[in-house]
């Protein structure tokens, strides 16, 4: 039976596969895909800081998985919760400089994988493959 290759399966089978490769280099500092988008969220926030309610959004994932996530993260030091000022009931956290430190390893991690991802590539076909994941991506909002 002959497979059928589309856009979407193929998407997958990159996400998968960039995933999976992702998730064994970070092993070694006891992190995960998701934490270390948790971590890349709040280093680019202003302040390095943001509601758990924003991270929540941003990450497109429901309340309690963003809450064990964080949870994770704070037993390992790398962020901190505490309450936003004008309104307690909000859970506010802030990337520690743990949590930096394994950022700037976790870039490392991703310019390898991306370099492995279009080592096939050249540079003109890099830029196009570049704009038109932007554009495609751009589909789904």
């Amino acid at each position: 039976m002959k497979e059928r290759m589309t856009c979407v399966t193929l998407i997958k089978q990159i996400h998968d596969g960039l995933e999976k490769q992702a998730n064994n280099s970070l092993r070694t500092q006891d992190l995960t895909m998701s934490q270390v988008g948790v971590l890349i969220e709040l280093r680019f926030a202003p302040e390095k800081q943001m509601a758990l309610k924003e991270l929540e959004r941003r990450l497109h994932v429901a309340q309690s998985t963003a809450a064990g996530i964080v949870a994770r993260l704070e037993q390992k030091g790398f962020v901190e919760g505490f309450g936003d000022a004008s309104d307690r009931r909000i859970k506010m956290l802030r990337i520690t400089p743990e949590g930096e430190a394994c950022c700037q390893i976790a870039d490392q991690h991703m310019a390898a994988f991306e370099e492995t991802l279009l080592s096939g590539l050249t540079e003109a076909e890099r830029t196009t493959f570049v704009a038109l994941l932007k554009r495609t991506a751009g589909n789904l909002k």
